[in-house]
């Protein structure tokens, strides 16, 4: 079962055939996340073949990992499997 850990908290966790898997990058579904770990953030970036990227914060007992998590709102047609999900970069270690 995936699990992403930062900061000696699991932050989200989901069976295999919950997540996306999409270069190389894990995306869970937002409802295996544990939302008390997020904060949005005001940071975008674009791809080209999946849209606009928004982030979000982690924050774990006081600790704040900036943009460490981001998601597509409205991934373009080539990406739609990744709609409602969330990835992780940035020192979050995620386990397949």
């Amino acid at each position: 079962m995936p699990t992403a850990r930062w900061n000696g908290a699991v932050i989200a966790h989901a069976a295999d055939d919950q997540v996306q898997v999409v270069e190389n990058n894990v995306y869970f579904p937002l409802s295996a996340v544990t939302q008390a770990y997020l904060r949005p953030s005001s940071h975008t970036s674009i791809c080209p073949w999946k849209g606009t990227a928004s982030y979000y914060d982690l924050v774990v007992d006081g600790q704040t990992n900036a943009n460490a998590a981001w998601y597509y709102p409205q991934p373009q047609d080539a990406a739609r499997q990744i709609a409602g999900h969330v990835a992780f970069w940035r020192g979050v270690s995620v386990e397949r």
